[in-house]
Parts: C-alpha cells; structure tokens; sequence
C-alpha cells in the first residue's frame, strides 16, 4: 500500500454535508450554498461518484453508513432499465431522460469500485451482476471508456477475472494515445474536463493487461499534463470552457473534478513505475482543496466535508453540490492506496 508517510486522509474524510446531501432515493446533484436543490432531483453521474467514494472509503477502513450508501447503490442499479440507462430522477422518483455516454461510464465505475470494495457481499453481487450487460458499451468519445476501464480494473485488483481483463482491453482500444509532437501531445485540440483520467485509464489497462505500451502512453501523457496546469501557487487547473494551446493562466472556473482526476493519475503512477517521486504531484492535487490553489482560498471544509463548485475570478462559487464534494472526498482518499487480490 503506497502512502504519503504522515499523510493521514482519513481525518480529513468527514461525511457531514454528504448526509446533508443525501434524499431518499440517493445523492441531490445540485446545492444553493449548502442546502441540497431538491426541486433539481437527482443523477445518475453523482451517484456514480458516489459509489466510487463510498468503496474507495470501505478500502480504507471508514464506514460510510448503511443507509447514505445504500440509496446511491439502488439509485445505480434502478437507473439501469431494461431499455437503456436513465440520467435524471425527480425528487418524487420520475426519470426524466435517458442518460449520457459519460453518465453511463462514470455508472460502470462506481459498479466496479462497488463490485470490488462494498461492505457488504450482497451489494458487491448486486453490483458485479450489474456490470455482467455492460459489456457491449462502447464510445465514440474517450471519457467514457476511461470511466470503464477504472470500475473494472478497481474489480479486477480486488478479484482478477479474466472476462474482466477481456473488457478492459476491448475497453482499451477505445482509448486515444498521445499525438507524435513536441509540442501539444493531448489527442484533442483542447483539454476540456476531467483530463487526467486518460493517462489514468491507460495506466490502468496497462497495468491489467501488462503492456507496457499502454502504461508509457499513460505517464508521457500525465507528465505533459502536470506541465500544462502547473501555476506559481500549485495546480492551476483548466476552467470549465476548456484550454487551448498558448490559452493564458491563471484562467477560471476551476473545477473541483480536475483536481480529483490528478490526484488519482498521479497516485497510479507511482504504482505502476515504483516510483515514488509521483506522489507530490498527488499531494499538490489535494493540497489544492486545502488552498493551495490560484486564490490561496479553501475549498474543502474540513469540518463539514463540503466542496465549494468551483474556483472563480472573483473567488469562489459558494454553491456545495455533489460533484464538487464527492470529488474532494475522493481525492483525500487517493494517497491511500487499497490492497491488491492476494
């Protein structure tokens, strides 16, 4: 288990705004300063999330209460109809649309995390089975089956299954590598949202499938990214409208999910090259919600476990929403490391 020494995240970890958070079919999306939108309802990207946070806690030995746990995980599973996935449930309990590529692969990630990690062995059942009609999911865009590929290789470390290392290399081949340049290698013309979770998922593959062509794609592209979002008081990461090459910085709003993914990729590459020199780009991730960000200003309540929604020119947006705190509480987890399948 690889750690940052002292590093202690589980006191950090605090649930008081995820329960605040929490209805009675799963996680509200929205807040207005910390009070949940329930006139917004729910979705199922956040539940996703939520499953992510929950498992990832389990593996660190903190329990997440039957009950808050229990609502994302049947949220999960009922917004996989019979038909095709739904993304948004009123707060009555009417779905409302049929979801997102994204939604269905940040679904397939908490599944896996789930199928992994769940307290309780019915839930992993629940979850694993799940993931059994999954298997045909594919994608035109890359986020997708990078979310994918996180569930099952989160699975696959907890019990390695070989129809589970089959999906990721299907998975994997969906999955762009880095363009042959000196300049701007990322495969889109922008980076957009969520960015470190393609060298992240192509490490993880990697990893599973033991091509050391995945994994090297992986860290060339981390690497370049960590380069990219680098500011004069820690990450500076890229604001919601994307950035392009030679796009000014600092720039804004900063989302909270960026600095999630990067703690996640860096922490995995520090698995898969033993290398431990990865972990403070880790450690400058999380330090991020803490303050060291653009503004010098907090973004995690240690007290209450809350995530403002972003990092603003002004600021802060001091709206409290589920993506915003499930991403600080995953990225406080992310140093510690859970255990492999023996």
């Amino acid at each position: 288990m690889i750690t940052t020494g002292a590093y202690r995240g589980s006191d950090l970890f605090q649930l008081d705004h995820f329960r605040v958070l929490s209805g009675r079919l799963g996680l509200f999306e929205h807040a207005r300063y910390g009070s949940p939108r329930i006139d917004h309802g729910y979705c199922l990207d956040d539940n996703g999330r939520a499953l992510v946070v929950i498992a990832r806690a389990a593996s660190c030995g903190i329990d997440v209460p039957a009950p808050l746990r229990n609502r994302c995980l049947d949220f999960v599973l009922d917004a996989q109809q019979g038909f095709g996935w739904s993304d948004r449930q009123t707060a009555d309990g009417v779905w409302r649309q049929d979801s997102s590529e994204d939604a269905v692969g940040r679904a397939i990630w908490g599944l896996g995390a789930a199928a992994a990690w769940w307290p309780e062995p019915e839930g992993r059942q629940r979850a694993a089975a799940a993931l059994g009609k999954e298997s045909g999911f594919a994608s035109s865009w890359w986020r997708p089956p990078a979310y994918s590929i996180l569930g099952l290789s989160t699975w696959y470390r907890a019990l390695p299954q070989a129809e589970v290392a089959a999906g990721i290399e299907r998975w994997s081949e969906m999955l762009p590598r880095p363009r042959q340049s000196d300049g701007w290698i990322w495969p889109d013309d922008k980076l957009r949202y969520d960015n470190a979770r393609l060298p992240e998922a192509l490490m993880a593959a990697g990893e599973v499938l033991d091509d050391m062509g995945l994994i090297d794609d992986g860290l060339r592209l981390l690497q370049w990214l960590i380069e990219q979002e680098a500011g004069e008081k820690g990450f500076s990461f890229t604001p919601a409208h994307g950035r392009g090459p030679g796009d000014p910085k600092p720039a804004f709003d900063q989302q909270p999910l960026e600095a999630w993914a990067m703690a996640d990729a860096a922490m995995r590459a520090a698995e898969v090259t033993g290398d431990h020199a990865w972990i403070t780009p880790a450690g400058v991730a999380v330090a991020w919600f803490l303050g060291e960000n653009d503004h010098r200003h907090p973004m995690y309540d240690t007290e209450s476990g809350a995530c403002y929604d972003g990092l603003t020119e002004e600021g802060v947006n001091r709206n409290q929403g589920a993506e915003s705190t499930l991403s600080a509480l995953g990225a406080i987890l992310a140093p510690i490391r859970p255990p492999r399948a023996p």
